[in-house]
């Protein structure tokens, strides 16, 4: 790799950094060195959205390239990150002194700014969804956009009544050629070796790098999507020492999705992952909306979630209970173990020296067995929050609706997420009933002695654990009741308005 300057797309022209600290975040770089202040700071770990930027990068084959945008927190993205793509600021999008962009024009109109802090953010998530969304979206997705950027202020709904009131106005689409021009340029340019301010960052562009600068560093710090690790930093003030970037890794990337079999490259993005998740299995649904917020999920990685092996980490329970298998490779070799045995205690895992996650493996439910399938997430609030207790369930019914297999998971109820085994063998052989449930129920306090902290006390999360299963019965309880009354929040409707089912 060659010893080279930090290079990516913006404000029209390649720009060139070196010299600075290979942890030094986009936020800095464009605050501090740069003085382009627009782009706000406000939490400094990816919460609040102030500091929103859309960062570009090519996707498809060559001669069909064509330019992904995706909103991304600056205020946790690493600036070797950047190399090789397009960054774009709320200064960018004007594109004339005299004239705003669409969503800069209907913020104004809605009033959708009073102290106007966290309104760049806004403008920038927006500006990605309009890019990526040419007819105007329901209010869901407007929602789930907007779920990374908090104001206080206005409140949200003359903001996403300035989102509609954009796709009203005459379209002003990015003029991508230039854009996609420079990109394809960057392409050509060796892969990164980048040292500044005494500390070393690498980005290998293949497996075959990656795996030899791995053998030969195995002491460096993994960086993928810095949604986790760039807090160490900016939260911590950690030093990460020697790091290896894995953005530019073709393989990990890759994202293999057939009706019997789903392989997830380390690379691959949430907001990538959860698609193909829900593809795969659609009740990955609810998890894969209330995972993180969208500029969280455009920049981390399901390998990198899995691999920093948080017991609160919410994907593990359900990859745990869908019977995930993850696979690591040290230079050429490559094992594959169940993910659940990846986790040997609290922030310790199965990875030896010298080895890193590849890719995470499922398989559909095998005849004749039906199975059933749910994941829950429970926090104080709906968006943006650490869970107090995270679920994976399912259970695999034959002809008689008997459980002939089980596989239920928690996360926040022990040092790593954890299958609960006494409750498992409590449904084994019995009919998918109240009944059994409650067995299960009972058995779960043989499982778990949970802790009690800031989000939760121990007494909660076992209650809550315990009724998470009773839940999940009730959502797929196979007497098919009509009389059943609705379990979820968005199943019920106003007064005199049938219940959604």
């Amino acid at each position: 790799m060659a010893d080279r300057p930090i290079q990516f797309y913006f404000r029209g022209a390649l720009q060139q950094v070196q010299g600075v600290a290979p942890t030094r975040t986009v936020l800095q770089y464009l605050r501090e060195d740069l003085r382009q202040t627009g782009t706000k700071e406000g939490c400094a770990e990816g919460d609040c959205g102030a500091c929103t930027v859309v960062i570009g990068e090519l996707t498809g084959a060559d001669g069909q390239e064509e330019l992904q945008l995706r909103a991304v927190n600056a205020c946790i993205q690493f600036l070797p990150a950047l190399d090789g793509k397009a960054l774009f600021t709320v200064e960018d999008l004007a594109p004339a002194a005299d004239r705003l962009h669409p969503v800069q024009q209907a913020l104004v109109d809605r009033h959708g700014s009073q102290c106007g802090f966290c309104t760049p953010g806004f403008a920038m998530s927006l500006f990605a969804l309009y890019e990526n969304q040419p007819t105007c979206p329901e209010r869901e997705e407007i929602d789930h956009t907007l779920s990374g950027n908090l104001c206080r202020c206005t409140g949200y709904r003359p903001i996403v009544d300035a989102t509609r009131d954009a796709y009203a106005l005459p379209r002003q689409p990015l003029n991508r050629q230039p854009v996609i021009a420079a990109l394809k340029a960057l392409a050509k340019l060796p892969p990164l070796d980048y040292e500044g301010a005494d500390r070393r960052s690498h980005s290998p562009r293949n497996l075959v790098e990656l795996a030899e600068l791995r053998e030969r560093l195995p002491e460096a710090r993994l960086v993928a999507g810095g949604t986790d690790v760039g807090l160490w930093v900016t939260k911590q003030g950690r030093d990460l020492g020697e790091i290896i970037q894995l953005g530019a890794v073709a393989e990990l990337k890759t994202l293999s999705l057939g009706a019997e079999h789903l392989e997830i490259g380390a690379g691959v993005t949430l907001t990538d992952a959860f698609a193909a998740l829900t593809a795969f299995e659609p009740q990955w649904a609810e998890l894969a909306r209330r995972f993180a917020s969208t500029p969280v999920k455009n920049a981390g990685t399901l390998g990198g979630n899995v691999a920093n092996g948080s017991p609160i980490g919410d994907s593990m329970p359900a990859l745990i209970a869908l019977g995930a298998r993850i696979v690591l490779q040290k230079g050429e070799a490559t094992r594959e173990m169940a993910l659940e045995d990846f986790y040997l205690d609290y922030q310790k895992t199965a990875l030896r020296p010298g080895e890193f996650v590849r890719a995470l493996r499922l398989d559909a439910p095998s005849a004749p067995l039906q199975r059933l399938f749910r994941s829950y997430k429970v926090a104080k609030r709906t968006d943006q929050d650490i869970s107090a207790v995270a679920a994976g369930l399912a259970v695999h019914l034959d002809d008689e609706g008997i459980i002939r297999r089980a596989r239920i998971a928690f996360g926040g109820m022990a040092a790593t997420p954890k299958r609960a085994d006494a409750c498992e063998a409590a449904l084994l052989g019995r009919p998918w009933d109240l009944n059994s449930v409650r067995l299960g129920m009972a058995a779960l306090r043989e499982d778990f002695t949970p802790m009690s902290d800031v989000r939760a006390s121990s007494a909660y999360r076992l209650n809550v654990a315990a009724n998470l299963l009773q839940r999940f019965w009730l959502e797929t309880r196979l007497d098919g009741s009509p009389a059943q009354p609705p379990v979820r929040l968005d199943q019920l409707a106003p007064i005199g308005q049938e219940a959604r089912r």
